[in-house]
């Protein structure tokens, strides 16, 4: 998987298929196990590939969080600029239709969190999260 000591493709379950939950449930951790040692910074792209049956949700929310030694995580931030201002909040993805849908982020993170959640009844509903990372 490695060409001259940097990762060129890694790709793994976050997350199998499972029934949602109203708490955010984070997946497996990405990180060093994975592509025989290589961190995900080595690379400079996330992929996630979400898989979403709604069921009887309002919506399923994603977020993202990464951290540098595994133990302290730092969510992923979205921010909005109106006028000169730039507000930065704390960031998740939301879902309000089954599908399959691709989330492209850009990291240089060594450990990677990704935790989901749904609103409302979560009667039927299912998700399954995969990640790929490596260089753009």
């Amino acid at each position: 998987m490695s060409d001259n000591n940097l990762l060129s493709y890694a790709y793994r379950n976050v997350r199998s298929a499972a029934i949602l939950t109203n708490s955010y449930v984070a997946g497996t951790v990405i990180g060093a196990e994975d592509a025989g040692g290589d961190y995900p910074h080595n690379g400079n792209q996330l992929i996630v590939y979400v898989d979403f049956t709604i069921g009887s949700l309002t919506s399923l929310q994603i977020k993202v969080e990464f951290s540098h030694e595994g133990t302290t995580y730092y969510q992923e931030a979205f921010s909005s600029i109106s006028s000169t201002t730039d507000t930065v909040s704390l960031g998740e993805h939301s879902f309000a239709a089954t599908g399959k849908y691709r989330l492209a982020i850009p990291i240089k993170d060594k450990y990677i969190k990704i935790s989901v959640k749904g609103t409302g009844t979560v009667t039927s509903s299912s998700c399954t999260i995969n990640a790929a990372y490596g260089r753009a």
